[in-house]
């Protein structure tokens, strides 16, 4: 899990592992507990896990990055490692205001990783670069 999260949400979500593990559902008091550390946001981050709009993107060299598919049909490019997305919600609540701990793509990721719900894809080395350059097309 992310390493910037402080413990009692890197706790719940370990608890939301096992969990789902041994039940393969959530129950009311884990739910209870992600809206009252995670805020607003968790309704729709449990709503982008519902719709399969997470994939873990991989490649060849080992890189790993996270894609969101968010409910404006926008992709966005995730990063666990540094807790990172570059939505405008994560930019406005979580760095300028301080309001939140995650936007709904973060914890989204953090909730599919906890569940084992990511979509999977391999992409080339070459691919993986353009995705972290934030370039979606080949060069000629």
């Amino acid at each position: 899990m992310a390493t910037c999260l402080p413990a009692v949400a890197e706790q719940l979500l370990k608890d939301l592992h096992k969990t789902y593990l041994e039940k393969s559902q959530i129950p009311d008091e884990l739910l209870i507990a992600l809206r009252f550390i995670f805020g607003s946001c968790t309704l729709q981050a449990l709503d982008l896990v519902d719709q399969r709009a997470v994939t873990r993107v991989s490649s060849p060299s080992g890189r790993v990055v996270f894609q969101v598919l968010g409910g404006s049909g926008r992709v966005y490019t995730c990063y666990t490692s540094c807790h990172y997305c570059p939505c405008p919600a994560f930019s406005f609540s979580v760095l300028r205001r301080n309001e939140s701990l995650v936007c709904k793509h973060i914890l989204a990721v953090y909730l599919c990783q906890a569940m084992g719900l990511c979509q999977q894809e391999q992409v080339s080395d070459q691919h993986m670069t353009l995705i972290l350059s934030g370039r979606t097309e080949l060069d000629p």
